[in-house]
């Protein structure tokens, strides 16, 4: 049944999709972030649903009429700068054939990641967007916070298989980024049971999360909890919903959650701690002896024989920034840094230029919520190897695409402004000109003059004296 329902939804998509590529884009975020094919056990599980929506979404987006140019700001051009040195950095690959497969993977998302760029135009667009991505995971998170209700705590969150958030910590970290952009529906919501259903995710998202027994996401989420009471303009209210709330999930875990959460303080000897430190170490050696770093999927025996302290001590980078490190070299470490840098600037500028505009408070909203999910992700990602997660990028591209409204829409309330004052300012003018000019009455013919005679005559008849 799940199986037909999926084949149904994408093939049943496909004239809309060919008549706006705007629907093939949002077809594309919802395959690739939710992966609904990986909760079916027939063809579907299998059939390739991403390339035929990546196909169509292409073809409509070469044969459309709208507008579809790519907006070139500083986001935009160092998001193209990291694609370039990525494809700059593969011939150099150590594993070049396992790294090629990855590589076609990563870039996939960076291609319909600019389809966003050059597709989504408008606010309902972005609306839409966050929609779709608050369906796809929320999913996750409320099938995962009612799993953990259920088992009183004692087993894991997994995500789906085959996916980027596969692992316990990787969906903890994509369920806690999706928790802001869930607030951002539910303040923007008016009917009052999208409301509470948008609450109920909320809280059964972060159960979920703290579910997966993931120590990376639970630093998260403390870090998104002190950046949103510091941003907060109710701080009391905000911190009383978190003292009253964080105690009653915290409750609802064994005691197995705390003893895991507990060797946070005691790294030294957690042996999950000290094999990360270790692949931190490869990492860092590797990128200082190539300059183009290690290139996709560098995580074996032979590059541990030679870079890490314990050669024997095999683990991913589980770290976004060693992971493009070690893959990219310094250079790619900077420009993934300087991206982030950027991108959270764009949401800052949103937020200070749309503070006196109540038609824009929306765009406000939607960026310091963002921002919250960045946070989320910087922190957590620290501890995780989800460099490549599709979530943050299409993050990006709502950021900069909501800029664009938000500077279009600034521009518009500017020029009636302007063409009101010039407006006023020409009698004045006018008049000044006019007082400007000496005229003698007393040698003015009284006559009548004949404006029916034309230019000349009227200037006779004023020279008369």
């Amino acid at each position: 049944m799940r199986d037909l329902l999926i084949t149904l939804i994408v093939f049943g998509s496909l004239p809309f999709i060919f008549k706006s590529p705007v629907v093939g884009a949002l077809m594309w975020v919802w395959i690739s972030v939710m992966n609904p094919h990986s909760q079916t056990w027939g063809f579907a599980s299998s059939f390739p649903f991403a390339f035929i929506i990546a196909v169509a979404t292409i073809f409509s987006l070469v044969l459309s009429r709208h507008p579809k140019n790519l907006p070139l700001t500083s986001v935009t051009v160092t998001l193209i700068g990291l694609v370039l040195w990525m494809n700059l950095t593969l011939p150099f690959s150590l594993f070049y054939d396992s790294a090629l497969v990855q590589w076609e993977k990563v870039m996939k998302i960076m291609l319909m990641t600019f389809v966003c760029l050059a597709v989504i135009k408008s606010r309902r667009d972005v609306h839409r967007l966050i929609w779709i991505l608050v369906l796809s995971l929320g999913y996750y998170g409320v099938k995962g916070g009612i799993f953990t209700l259920r088992s009183g705590g004692s087993y894991k969150v997994w995500g789906p298989n085959g996916t980027f958030i596969a692992g316990n910590n990787e969906i903890a970290l994509a369920l806690v980024m999706v928790i802001p952009l869930m607030y951002y529906l539910h303040q923007d919501a008016s009917n009052r049971w999208i409301r509470r259903a948008l609450m109920g995710s909320m809280l059964l998202s972060a159960l979920a999360s703290l579910g997966s027994y993931s120590r990376g996401a639970f630093v998260a989420i403390a870090a998104m909890s002190i950046f949103m009471w510091t941003k907060s303009r109710k701080k009391m209210a905000f911190g009383f919903l978190m003292i009253s709330t964080i105690p009653i999930l915290l409750a609802l875990m064994p005691e197995q959650w705390n003893d895991r959460m507990n060797t946070i303080n005691d790294y030294q000897s957690d042996g999950s701690a000290q094999g990360r430190i270790n692949a931190w170490y490869m990492t860092y050696n590797l990128a200082r002896d190539r300059f183009f770093g290690g290139g996709f999927d560098i995580y074996n025996q032979s590059t541990f024989a030679i870079y890490a302290p314990n050669p024997t001590d095999i683990h991913a980078a589980h770290s976004n920034y060693f992971q493009i490190l070690g893959e990219h070299g310094f250079v790619g470490l900077g420009i993934y840094l300087l991206l982030g840098i950027l991108t959270w600037r764009c949401a800052r500028w949103i937020i200070r230029n749309t503070r006196k505009h109540e038609s824009l408070h929306w765009a406000a909203t939607l960026s310091r919520m963002i921002q919250t999910s960045l946070i989320g992700f910087f922190v957590g990602g620290a501890f995780l190897s989800l460099a490549y997660f599709d979530v943050p990028y299409y993050l990006l591209a709502v950021l900069v695409v909501t800029r664009v409204i938000v500077e279009q829409s600034l521009a518009d309330m500017a020029r009636p402004v302007l063409f009101t004052a010039a407006a006023a300012a020409a009698p004045a003018a006018a008049a000044s000109a006019a007082a400007a000019v000496p005229v003698d009455v007393a040698t003015v013919d009284p006559a009548p003059i004949d404006t029916a005679a034309g230019g000349p005559a009227v200037i006779n008849q004023l020279s008369k004296g």
